[in-house]
């Protein structure tokens, strides 16, 4: 049997990712920076931050064109020395900053969470933010500039739910009344001590968000040197704290970078969206009755896979802890401890509970996670997409500049009103949670082309439950030179390029904008919202 190893007899070796970077990496931060950097010139207590609480052969030609080149090579190479600086400033920072940055060396800005990828890559939507390779080349082309970024986030790393911290603890309480010996492996949980709380956002949580401003500042430099981004936040306490460490962490890059000192109206204003029962919340679903009375098809077959792939560990556990009678749900509770316990250890080492389970039996609770999730939210639920519509229409408002055309679940209080819905920003940063980005996702159609089955066997990450983290749109100029000024369209997931759907997508996975909306028909058209009420 091919278990983990225990993890206290086990030292993993995995190198210290230094906040200023090696070459690989400063190349894949500077790409977009430096490159849009040549064709344009161009204390931080969240509480503190004001929020609007509302519900060719011609020898010329060709010297001409080689002292162009050389020129664009000097000022793209000043850029990525610029960057440089800017990494290094912020990681001295970081040093000072406090335990939670010192005490985090898996988790860097530009890479996300980089130890025992051969696990922590597998644990569903519990998995910390990772960069995941792109298959399309995600930098800046070249003749482009962007004009436009926005990220929608899920919220940092948190303790379980109180639901879920009340059967992990009642699962551990169990054991250890009714176990009458350890076996091999399992004798850290006779005194292991539950010491979770509930729903509130963890230290390695606040540290991702800061680290995450500070990759969104990294990536789009050449817009934020001199924008500020417009904020919104769901109204949970854990989405609201995310949105401001990810404040924080832009604004001292910011700083770092040698703009913003005081006066770039940090802490910025942001839009709280409440999450009260029968709230128009764009970034919450709540709203649609038929979708939130539903019969819940995916707890069936999560069931039914659990059952398929858990007997065979709950057989194990049951006989390395005699007298447990171990279920299936418990063996899920004990799977969902490993990556809770080991994000909120400040030694890089896996938890105890990881070496209980094999790595072929991570994956299949990867999936376990991300077959429940595309049956709740995703193409697997007939009203699923339909709870992203709303986030779908305010994107395209902002993305066009014109004012939001929506039915479902936009509050018109705040779309119809600048302070609170702008329009014409540079900037935009949405926090949310993984269940409403998934249905934001499939709103959009990003993983239309994607089966469940095809998700499976992707070692790309498709469209497993992991994925519901970051996106960033991307809006660009291109070709001005030939008289043509595209503007093109282009969206990342954890800095993956996602080829576009149905709107004519070139190799770089980018749509012209009017096409882009375009083919948002399904959003544009109510997404069958009329069914919500029936």
């Amino acid at each position: 049997m091919d278990r983990l190893r225990d993890p206290h007899r086990q030292r993993y070796k995995y190198r210290l990712l230094p906040a200023s970077l090696d070459d690989e990496e400063l190349a894949r931060t500077t790409s977009v920076s430096a490159s849009a950097h040549s064709l344009q010139t161009g204390s931080s207590d969240p509480a503190a931050s004001h929020s609007l609480q509302t519900g060719g052969s011609d020898p010329a030609a060709t010297q001409s064109l080689q002292t162009r080149s050389r020129r664009s090579f000097r000022i793209a190479l000043l850029g990525a020395f610029i960057m440089v600086l800017l990494t290094a400033a912020v990681a001295l920072f970081a040093l000072g900053y406090g335990a939670a940055a010192a005490d985090k060396p898996c988790d860097s800005p530009t890479r996300g969470f980089q130890c025992h990828p051969d696990i922590a890559r597998f644990w569903g939507q519990t998995s910390p933010w990772f960069s995941v390779p792109s298959e399309i080349d995600a930098s800046l082309p070249v003749g482009c500039e962007i004009t436009f970024a926005q990220v929608l986030s899920r919220h940092g790393a948190r303790d379980p739910t109180a639901k879920k911290s009340q059967a992990y603890k009642a699962t551990i309480a169990r054991i250890q009344s009714s176990v009458t010996k350890y076996g091999d492996g399992f004798t850290f949980l006779k005194d292991y001590k539950y010491k979770f709380g509930a729903d509130q956002l963890s230290d390695f949580g606040r540290n991702q968000m800061l680290n995450s401003g500070i990759h969104f500042y990294g990536r789009y430099r050449a817009l934020a040197r001199t924008a500020t981004p417009f904020i919104r936040a769901s109204g949970q306490q854990r989405i609201i704290e995310s949105g401001d460490k990810w404040a924080q962490g832009f604004h001292q890059a910011r700083v770092a970078d040698g703009v913003g000192a005081g006066n770039d109206g940090f802490p910025y204003p942001k839009v709280l969206i409440s999450e009260a029962k029968g709230s128009n919340n764009t970034l919450d679903h709540g709203l649609c009755t038929a979708f939130e009375k539903r019969d819940k098809a995916s707890e069936r077959v999560f069931a039914k896979f659990l059952a398929s792939f858990g007997g065979p560990i709950q057989d194990r556990l049951n006989k390395g802890l005699p007298g447990a009678n171990i279920t299936l749900d418990e063996v899920v509770h004990l799977m969902d401890l490993c990556p809770f316990e080991s994000v909120a250890r400040t030694d890089g080492k896996l938890s105890e509970f990881c070496g209980l389970f094999t790595k072929e039996e991570w994956r299949s609770y990867d999936y376990m996670a991300s077959l429940n999730k595309y049956y709740s939210y995703g193409q697997g639920s007939a009203l699923g997409p339909t709870q992203g519509v709303g986030f779908t229409n305010e994107l395209l408002a902002r993305l066009t500049g014109k004012p939001v055309s929506d039915r479902t679940s936009t509050n018109r209080t705040l779309t119809s009103n600048p302070a609170t819905f702008p329009l014409g920003k540079k900037l935009y940063a949405d926090f949310s949670h993984d269940n409403d980005m998934l249905a934001i996702y499939n709103a959009i159609g990003l993983y239309n082309a994607t089966t469940i089955t095809q998700a499976r066997a992707a070692a790309v990450f498709i469209m497993t439950s992991e994925s519901i983290t970051r996106m960033y749109v991307e809006k660009m100029k291109c070709g001005a030179t030939a008289g043509q000024n595209k503007e093109l369209v282009r969206i990342l997931v954890n800095d993956r390029v996602i080829p576009l759907q149905n709107c004519g997508a070139d190799k770089l996975g980018r749509c012209e904008l009017n096409k882009f909306v375009n083919s948002l028909s399904f959003a544009r058209g109510g997404g069958h919202w009329d069914k919500c009420f029936v």
